[in-house]
């Protein structure tokens, strides 16, 4: 049983406590994690506020290895004798698991590193008051229902903003200190008319910035565009039904494809069968890394932590790993996955890709997307077309914008998508608006199909603040930089409701 000593007077100073107790208890590796979190959001539903939340949770978790089994506890005292208890709990968990356990967790090496990293802001949300964020979201929804005898009946608003500060410690010698800031406005409205309601919205991406990420300019210049184009949806006819066509998607509809096609399926830990009860495994297995045509020729999605922006930016991830970037999928062949250090040693790697990520100080760190893109076409390349020449050059097709339902399978195999906002396209035009379109596909089948990727120029950040994944749930949130593209011969399905 370690000890505590006399009282300890800071964060850094109980960090290390806790690594010299991990130490001296003869573990193999162990690490700590102190965290304070900090969410605010308001949400403005038609003309009131109807959410107003401004939470902080703060404590720390230790997880160690020992004789090759995890342990972990956490608490929200942050004391040397809770230390040494937590540190103790940690450690008698490690040797219950290992009763069970039929091969020894091994880790990659990584360096020891002694930073500090801050996202880069120009205004600290939190210094904003909170009537300046009321008065913009009732502005907008104000404007939105003036368009009330037109048919918008409901609106609504919101900001979310979060700041996690986190100091890092590990037995290979690291001590990392960490704040990230996350900013994400958005609104939406509803049309009724003719016994249907249809639902148009507005975002400006989750990114990791500041206030100016708001942008209120911006948000009100957009106002009259989603009013107008959902009460031109309520009166549109519905979305074809069991025929193929041609789509041209949007980035900001193809990043929530890319999310569960593409990142979900290349987490490692999926792919070994560490959630295969709750979230499913994977059809992308390691005897096809380098094999698999996971895509066109002209398709490559490469994995960023070092995005400027990006949600799931930051210096380090939760083991300690540095940010980098890498390709998974490189002229549509698949090339690697998303690792923490367990999974890249079970792959025979030297080291992680620093995939390593927890939501909360009480949570494990698991393998979880990072900033996934697809990268723009190669400029003069004959699968390179801006949004406009694909348009041009597609006789009967549907473009779509924004979000909507989905599904997919537990392989990650067979999916099916939705969207905001659609708009038949005949003869090289957009001739009117859709509503209730889906497609569905395979995801290999899908991404085989694309024949026409953007530009640079129309490269956007678009993603989630949103993504579960575990049991206990753990959210994480993530960035998926993509262009547009045209896909080939899809299937698309209407439905009711």
């Amino acid at each position: 049983m370690v000890q505590a000593p006399a009282p300890i007077a800071t964060t850094t100073d109980l960090a290390r406590f806790a690594i010299d107790l991990i130490r001296q208890a003869g573990c193999e590796y162990g690490d700590l994690r102190f965290c304070t979190y900090r969410q605010q959001n308001l949400f403005a539903r038609d003309r009131s506020l109807s959410q107003l939340a401004d939470n902080v949770s703060a404590g720390f978790g230790v997880r160690v290895l020992l004789d090759g089994a995890w342990g972990f506890a956490a608490s929200p005292h942050k004391t040397p004798g809770e230390v040494a208890r937590i540190v103790n709990l940690a450690i008698e968990i490690a040797k219950g698991s290992r009763l069970s356990q039929k091969t020894r967790v091994q880790l990659v090496p990584v360096a020891a590193y002694q930073d500090t990293y801050i996202t880069p802001i120009e205004i600290d949300p939190f210094t904003i008051p909170i009537t300046e964020k009321a008065d913009l979201l009732l502005q907008i929804n104000d404007e939105l229902l003036s368009y009330g005898e037109r048919g918008i009946k409901k609106a609504q608003s919101y900001l979310r903003f979060t700041k996690e500060d986190k100091t890092f410690a590990s037995t290979e010698g690291s001590l990392i200190q960490q704040t990230i800031y996350r900013t994400y406005p958005g609104f939406g409205c509803t049309a009724i008319a003719n016994g249907d309601a249809q639902s148009r919205s507005y975002e400006r991406s989750p990114l990791n910035k500041g206030y100016e990420h708001v942008n209120a300019q911006d948000l009100l210049s957009q106002v009259e565009r989603v009013a107008e184009e959902a009460i031109a949806k309520v009166h549109s006819p519905k979305g074809p039904s069991g025929i193929r066509s041609t789509l041209i998607l949007k980035p900001t509809n193809v990043w929530l494809t890319i999310h569960e096609s593409v990142g979900h399926p290349t987490e490692l830990d999926r792919v070994y069968g560490y959630e295969s009860n709750f979230a499913g495994t994977s059809f992308a297995t390691t005897e096809k890394l380098g094999k698999l045509q996971y895509a066109a020729p002209w398709i490559n999605f490469k994995a960023d932590r070092t995005q400027d922006g990006g949600r799931s930016t930051m210096a380090y991830d939760d083991e300690g790993v540095p940010a980098q970037d890498w390709y998974v999928v490189k002229d549509g062949v698949l090339v690697d996955y998303l690792t923490d250090r367990e999974t890249a040693y079970r792959l025979g790697r030297g080291s992680s890709n620093g995939s390593a990520y927890a939501d909360s100080w009480s949570s494990v760190p698991m393998v979880r997307i990072p900033n996934l893109g697809l990268e723009a076409g190669v400029d003069g390349g004959s699968n390179t077309a801006t949004l406009e020449e694909m348009i041009a050059d597609t006789e009967d097709g549907i473009l779509i914008d924004g979000i909507g339902s989905f599904s997919i399978d537990q392989q990650r195999r067979n999916f099916q998508f939705g969207g905001d906002a659609f708009w038949k396209v005949e003869n090289g035009k957009v001739v009117g608006m859709l509503k209730d379109v889906t497609y569905h596909s395979m995801t290999t089948d899908f991404w085989n199909s694309v024949d026409a990727v953007g530009s640079a120029a129309e490269s956007m950040q678009c993603g989630t603040n949103m993504c579960g994944k575990g049991e206990p749930m753990q959210i994480a949130q993530m960035t998926h930089r993509c262009v547009p593209v045209r896909v080939r011969n899809i299937q698309i399905g209407g439905y009711e409701g």
